[in-house]
């Protein structure tokens, strides 16, 4: 993960000053940083003038923003009606077991996010996580825990 500030006035110079850009100046700082913290958050504001507020807005509102650190690898475990009832839900628990983290949250050394959501469109496929944007269909918690194992030694 790159450090505060010094790569932010490099992504500031590619927007001209104006509030439209609001939206996709947030979008390259948080593919840059992995998150939007505060201080981005008042430098993208300067840099557009905008409100502190309009932008808090914006960015609190879309799932895709974070405003607090992310995991390198994040790790998203559908909890629709079709995974549900494949055992998604035992999933979760032992991921959370696994990494000591609840859903929502982020391990302390900043490698894994752990994340529920209500449907990834993958039905037929059930139960189904996604660990960086790569599909693991009728996916068990053997396969899950091999996975983190992986990517944390890496």
């Amino acid at each position: 993960m790159k450090q505060e500030g010094k790569d932010i006035d490099t992504i500031l110079e590619r927007y001209p000053e104006e509030p439209r850009y609001l939206i996709a100046l947030l979008q390259d700082v948080q593919a840059e940083y992995n998150y939007i913290s505060e201080e981005n958050l008042k430098l993208i504001c300067e840099h557009l003038g905008v409100p502190m507020t309009q932008a808090w807005a914006v960015a609190t509102f879309y799932k895709s923003f974070s405003l607090e650190p992310r995991g390198e690898h994040e790790i998203k475990v559908c909890l629709g009606t079709a995974c549900h009832l494949k055992g998604s839900q035992r999933l979760v628990e032992n991921l959370s077991r696994e990494l000591g983290i609840q859903p929502e949250e982020t391990t302390p050394d900043l490698k894994f996010t752990l994340d529920t959501v209500n449907c990834l469109g993958a039905c037929a496929l059930s139960p189904v996580a996604v660990i960086d944007d790569e599909y693991h269909s009728r996916v068990t918690s053997r396969e899950l825990k091999r996975t983190i194992q992986k990517l944390a030694a890496e």
